[in-house]
């Protein structure tokens, strides 16, 4: 696989911010006395670590393994969606379906870049074809609520993120083999939107915009946070197709989608009850909890560079 150099441009500033970040944690913990902060401060920068760690060794694989990559999260993200919905027996075979049949099914299109296919997979077959699973089990207690469930959940953690991997397959002219870092772009200006939102709203945050939602998250964290991303992004232009104003443009579309992910996917938890999807990820929750914007990006941002763009 031909890795163009400013993939190593970009994964070295990751590890730059990676390493800022830790000798800050280092320094504060030096002078500051609240434990329960910097522990937490702590596990998430060492998620981070390891987190940058696999999806870089992934990416510069070649298409194939990010694409396997990424499936992976799929399943896992969904595994924590669909243990806090309950289910019932009727619901197993579906399940079975929807875990071993279309989430690989849906990926395997995805990497052979078939977008007829990948694009209509889950939101016209699956969505026919869950219900009419659960119906043949015979169990229609319930039943809308368990088939929206179910289908919610894959449309969210397969269908939709499977569009950042979908990313490798546009064709675009003069970016021949340039495609990885449109996804690293993707994925930079996504989670360092969370993490620049989180920090204006822990500096300036507040009033809140949805305290029975997320009661962390702020106007001053929302609008601080996508400005420094948009702006980070636009600063990224060098890395993408666009003139530095259309990477600014595309920038803030994606903060605005992450966010409105991340609210959306915490209306669903405080439906549950709890606090995060898993605890897989020190510091971070579980799978769900960090890709949740990602979610919710992916298809917007692949759907505006294909039609503008390719």
């Amino acid at each position: 696989m031909n890795i163009p150099h400013e993939t190593y441009w970009l994964l070295g500033g990751v590890v730059a911010i990676l390493l800022f970040a830790s000798l800050t944690n280092a320094i504060l913990q030096r002078r500051l006395k609240d434990a329960a902060l910097l522990q937490n401060l702590g596990q998430r920068i060492t998620a981070w670590w390891v987190m940058s760690a696999v999806f870089a060794f992934a990416a510069l694989a070649g298409k194939t393994s990010t694409t396997v990559l990424f499936g992976f999260l799929s399943f896992l993200a969904l595994r924590e969606f669909i243990t806090l919905t309950p289910t019932r027996r009727g619901d197993h075979r579906p399940l079975f379906w929807v875990f071993f049949v279309l989430t690989p099914l849906q990926y395997y299109w995805v990497g052979t870049g078939n977008y007829g296919m990948f694009s209509i997979l889950i939101p016209v077959y699956a969505f026919l074809f869950i219900p009419a699973r659960i119906a043949l089990a015979g169990d229609t207690e319930c039943f809308l609520e368990r088939a929206a469930k179910i289908q919610w959940g894959l449309m969210v953690c397969v269908y939709c993120l499977s569009y950042a991997p979908a990313l490798l397959s546009l064709e675009i002219p003069g970016y021949e083999n340039h495609n990885l870092l449109l996804l690293l772009f993707l994925v930079i200006v996504t989670q360092i939107s969370d993490v620049l939102q989180y920090v204006w709203g822990k500096l300036l945050g507040k009033r809140k915009i949805a305290p029975l939602v997320s009661p962390n998250k702020t106007w001053e964290g929302f609008i601080g946070g996508i400005i420094s991303a948009s702006l980070i992004g636009a600063g990224l232009w060098w890395a993408t197709p666009f003139t530095w104003w259309q990477a600014g443009a595309l920038s803030l579309l994606i903060t605005v989608m992450g966010f409105l992910g991340g609210l959306t996917m915490s209306a669903i938890k405080r439906d549950r009850g709890v606090k995060d999807y898993g605890n897989t990820l020190q510091g971070h929750g579980g799978f769900l909890d960090r890709i949740d914007s990602l979610c919710f990006a992916a298809p917007v941002f692949f759907h505006v560079v294909r039609f503008f763009f390719t």
